[in-house]
């Protein structure tokens, strides 16, 4: 058995500020919206990350949703190719209104800043030496 492709898949309070946010910081959607429904692309192997809304979500789930303001669920790691890059990330997502919840930062022999997105959602850009 092989598994060919693997995405995530996050809740969305509002599809329209969920699109504008990820536009903005230079993400492709992966087909076009629905009312249920926009998927983003974030690397090059064509991660897919889909952004239902609420009640379609939680039927998929076939529970409760988590509260990602005020709980974590998971965090996306991002790679950058440099610090410098890692730096240009920052001021991009401040710059269209991300929240920051971690400053950039030495880490090992990484470099990194988190941000979360309109929903609450957990990323960080990093750059690791040799990745």
């Amino acid at each position: 058995m092989k598994i060919r492709m693997i995405w995530g898949n996050l809740v969305s309070h509002d599809l329209q500020k969920t699109i504008q946010f990820y536009t903005d910081l230079g993400f492709k959607q992966n087909g076009k919206e629905t009312d249920e429904l926009v998927s983003f692309i974030f690397a090059e192997n064509h991660f897919i990350i889909n952004f239902f809304i609420a009640e379609r979500f939680e039927t998929a789930l076939k529970g409760k949703l988590a509260n990602t303001k005020n709980e974590n669920e998971t965090i996306f790691s991002l790679s950058a190719d440099s610090r410098e890059e890692v730096d240009q990330w920052y001021k991009k997502v401040k710059e269209i209104g991300g929240t920051i919840f971690s400053e950039p930062e030495n880490f090992q022999q990484g470099y990194t800043f988190g941000f979360a997105d309109p929903d609450g959602h957990k990323y960080n850009f990093l750059y690791w030496p040799g990745m």
